[in-house]
């Protein structure tokens, strides 16, 4: 069944900035490359595996992000209810609580942390001097994630466009400065690299927050400490989806130690393909993040149906969005795998396993969708349940035992992926139809 063209045009419209913003974030991880790049494989691989130990204690305060959006969508549904700046309130202070501390913890510890994850001393001081410049400006990236769940759960999207842009450009030029001690900047290195994304994100919070001060809709409402039902109410929503956000970081760790496992030119496709397809699913999250207002607005309404049609609704964009970026890579691969690739037998290796990543993404879009609007509704701790038990207790294994006990390789490994990525999709869809997230209340 084709979506509606009318709900359509309203599911575009709040998911467009969002798309926007998180296409413009991957386009600007290539610019960092690119800049570091320039400083030799060392100073890449440094910043490489510092970006990655960023990302897993990031998503720490990932989930920050959506407990404020699905609350504050509820009470943007039901205009009776709570004023809408309780959630953020709470988000707020959560960040300072878990951020402020963290960071610390890190900056101390950061020398472990990284020697996890390499042993090559040089790699190692870079890592370590770049994730100190980025953990920093842990609080700034909670205080983001709060004021975007928020302006979301409002469906003011398009602010959130509007400051991510105007954050890259920040990150760009300062990086850029520091990295090579432009415009009398000092010249830091690769350091210079997490010095300018630390700047930027602290620019950033700053900018949402006078937004938010300046606004009107939160005025009387939002700077004050927050209850205690409300703190609760917000990390009993947070804690599951980070938790759920720091394990599927990890066991991205666990497939590229099965691919290493398998052979070197295993894991340089493998890098191929799970960054293709970590960027285009983007589209998908960007329209599960609007379903997730859309879902929690409908039942802020009291109005469950709707709700659940919104999640369909939502869906069937994201196959017809999904679908169109899967196309290329389904039947032109190698022309795809070229762009990335120059080794024949590389290219000939990722062959077959770039289609099947194809299938993934479009098959994705059920469970991608789905999630994000269970999170609207507040069922957090069901959508952590079942990606973790999928990925871990299902997908692991089997990659393991069928690409290195059966010896079969990269190819089916990705053949487990795609039936673990079906099972997922079909999982949230018997769950959205069963209904049961429908008797919750935020």
């Amino acid at each position: 069944m084709w979506p509606d063209p009318r709900r359509s045009r309203t599911i575009l419209r709040l998911a467009g900035p969002i798309i926007g913003g998180m296409l413009s974030q991957s386009l600007l991880n290539l610019v960092d490359a690119a800049l570091v790049g320039r400083l030799g494989e060392v100073a890449l691989a440094g910043v490489g595996l510092g970006g990655y130990a960023m990302f897993l204690v990031t998503a720490v305060v990932f989930g920050l992000s959506s407990g404020v959006q699905a609350q504050t969508a509820w009470r943007q549904g039901d205009c009776a209810s709570a004023p809408h700046g309780r959630a953020l309130n709470a988000g707020l202070s959560l960040a300072v609580i878990v951020a402020l501390p963290l960071s610390l913890l890190c900056l101390w510890q950061a020398p472990r942390l990284l020697a996890l994850l390499t042993q090559q001393p040089a790699v190692h001081e870079v890592a370590v001097t770049y994730f100190r410049w980025r953990v920093v400006a842990l609080l700034a990236v909670a205080m983001c994630c709060c004021f975007r769940g928020y302006w979301n759960g409002v469906q003011q999207t398009a602010i959130y466009l509007r400051i991510v842009l105007a954050t890259h450009l920040v990150n760009v030029l300062a990086s850029g400065g520091l990295i090579f001690g432009l415009a009398g900047l000092p010249h830091l290195g690769a350091a210079g690299a997490g010095a300018g994304s630390a700047i930027a994100v602290s620019v950033a919070a700053i900018a949402w927050a006078v937004y938010t001060a300046r606004s009107g809709a939160m005025a009387g409402r939002a700077w004050h400490w927050p209850d205690r039902p409300a703190l609760r109410a917000t990390l009993a929503l947070a804690a599951p989806h980070s938790l759920q956000q720091l394990c599927f970081a990890a066991g991205y760790a666990v497939l590229f130690a099965i691919l290493a496992q398998v052979g070197t030119a295993s894991v340089a496709v493998g890098h191929v393909l799970v960054n293709l397809s970590l960027l285009l699913i983007l589209p998908g999250v960007g329209l599960g993040v609007a379903a997730m207002s859309l879902v929690g607005q409908a039942l802020g309404r009291a109005t469950p149906d709707e709700a659940h049609r919104w999640g369909w609704d939502v869906v069937r964009v994201a196959w017809l969005a999904l679908a169109l970026l899967a196309l290329p890579m389904l039947a032109f691969p190698e022309v795809v795998l070229g762009l990335f690739l120059r080794d024949p037998q590389l290219v000939a290796l990722g062959h077959g396993a770039l289609r099947l990543t194809a299938l993934m993404i479009v098959l994705d879009a059920v469970a991608i969708v789905l999630g994000q609007a269970l999170l609207g509704a507040g069922a957090n701790r069901t959508v952590m349940a079942v990606t973790l038990a999928l990925q871990w207790l299902v997908f692991l294994p089997l990659a393991w035992w069928c690409g290195v006990a059966l010896g079969y390789g990269l190819l089916g490994i990705w053949w487990m992926q795609l039936g673990y990525r079906c099972l997922n999709s079909l999982s949230f869809a018997w769950i959205w139809q069963r209904r049961r997230w429908q008797r919750l209340a935020l």
